[in-house]
Order: structure tokens, then sequence, then C-alpha cells
């Protein structure tokens, strides 16, 4: 009869072998969708070629500014009851580079200071700028701390469902650390994907993301990312600290992840950032400045 230490490698080495095999399958299509691309803008370009020559692009301006819009699908109150419908983001004429400042302002404390990485998010970061004028995060409350070491906000009906009546799809989805082999002896992995301070959107279901967003409290690595980063912490770290030592109670479901002591935002706001410059990596940097909503 094989050993409980036997058994285990057996799983540990099948788990890893489903893991190689549907990583496989990923980049088998991953190079199956780049070869109809490549080859798709081959015959553009042949196409753009002639047009050149016959004088298409001899006009002093090309307006390309579809191809910077934001898609924003529509959802049905009809269909998702808690969701909360103020309205749709404009689709043009959204910033695409620099940062801006969030401001959240809980009864716990300092307020969380948020820079907001525009550039790599800019459609996440026009969404909340959007719910956040129009006060859609005031009063509501933080109904999870998560078993992944974050507090999860930004959902008005506290259920895990609610959102605007859109959605968008992830813009910076981290890369996912590397699966270690199933050996004993193997080093862990020192690659962490979402960072103590990290603020990346949730999505239900993954992907399809809203309001609803979470602040990491401490450091969480994935070999399969689910969140969409919006930004980093740069400021109000020890409320973020003092919030995560709440206990955790069941929730409706069963699962522990209810805060004993509710949570509330009491505002959040979002102003101008620093156009041009990049979030900073550290998530204990100073403040940014105060805000304007």
């Amino acid at each position: 009869m094989a050993s409980s230490r036997d058994r285990q490698r057996k799983l540990a080495r099948a788990k890893y072998d489903r893991q190689q095999a549907r990583r496989a399958d990923r980049e088998h299509r991953r190079r199956r969708v780049s070869a109809g691309v490549g080859a798709t803008l081959a015959v553009l370009l042949i196409a753009a070629g002639g047009a050149w020559i016959g004088g298409v692009f001899d006009s002093e301006k090309t307006d390309t500014s579809a191809s910077d819009d934001c898609l924003w699908t529509p959802l049905s109150t009809e269909s998702n009851p808690d969701l909360k419908n103020v309205g749709t983001p404009p689709t043009k004429d959204i910033p695409e580079d620099g940062t801006e400042t969030m401001t959240i302002t809980t009864d716990k404390g300092a307020p969380i200071v948020v820079t907001v990485d525009v550039t790599n998010s800019p459609c996440a970061a026009a969404s909340f700028s959007y719910l956040a004028g129009r006060s859609f995060f005031d009063n509501t409350e933080c109904h999870e701390l998560t078993t992944e070491g974050a507090l999860h906000c930004g959902d008005p009906a506290g259920t895990g469902q609610g959102g605007p009546t859109y959605s968008y799809y992830d813009e910076n989805l981290p890369a996912g650390a590397p699966e270690p082999e199933p050996s004993a002896s193997a080093a862990p992995t020192t690659e962490v994907t979402y960072p103590r301070g990290t603020v990346a959107v949730l999505g239900n279901p993954k992907g399809v993301n809203g309001s609803q967003f979470l602040i990491f409290h401490k450091d969480f690595t994935s070999a399969d990312p689910q969140y969409s980063v919006l930004g980093t912490v740069t400021g109000g770290l020890d409320t973020l600290a003092a919030i995560a030592k709440i206990p955790a109670v069941e929730n409706e479901a069963g699962d522990k992840v209810k805060p004993k002591d509710k949570i509330t935002i009491k505002t959040l706001t979002v102003g101008t950032g620093t156009v041009g410059t990049a979030p900073s990596a550290s998530a204990g940097a100073a403040p940014a400045a105060s805000v304007q909503s």
C-alpha cells in the first residue's frame, strides 16, 4: 500500500500536469490567434500601401480617436436588481496617461489615499472618477475581508453582485507568479502578484468589472491573477492595517469573510493627479495632495 507521502506526491504531480496542460492549451490558442492577426495585418498593410499610392492619406489630419474609446457594456436591473443606475461614463476624450488621486474616507481612521494608474487603466480610472462624481460609493459598506488578504468594497448592495448598470474589461492584469515544481525541496517563489497596498478592480464574473474593488492589506501571490490593477495606496496604510485586524465572521453563505465591525465608506472622491507620472511603486510613500471632487 502506498504511503501517505507517496499519495500526496502523486496528487501534486497530477495537479502540476493538469496546470501544464492548461498552460499549453492557452499558449496554443494564443499562437493560433497571433497567426490569424499576423495574416490579417499583412492584408491590411498591402491594402494600406495601395491606398497610400492612391492618395487616400493625403489629407492633413486623420481622426484616430475611435481607437482610444472605452467600451461600456450595458447591464440590466431587471436581470440583476442589485445594480444601481447612475448613467454611463463618457466614451471619448478620456485621459490616457498620468495619475489621479482617489481618497477613501471611512469610519475607521485617517483617509486611505490611492494613486490611480491612468496610463495602464484608463477605462477603470474613468469609471471610478465618473462614479465618485455621482457619490456612488458614499455611505456604502466594505462587506468582506477576503481570505486573500484584501478589503472588498464598492458594492452598494453589499452582496457581491452590485454595481453600476455597465461593465468594462480588464486592462492591467498582472503576470501570474511561476508555479513551483511539485518537489519538497523546491524553494518558495519570491514574486508577489499583488503587493500590500495594491488596489484592484473585481469582476463578477472575472473580467466583467464595475464598481467593486479590493485593497490588499498584505502581499498576495497567484499563478492565475483574477483582478486588474487600478492603483496603489500612497497614504493611510495605518488605517488599512487597523481594518485588517478586525475579526471576520460567517456571512449568509457561511463564508468567514464578513467584518465583525461594520466598515463604512463615508466618501470616495477622485481628483487630478500628475499627468505623465506613473504611480509610486512603494505602498508606503508620502500621501498625495488633497483632493477636490
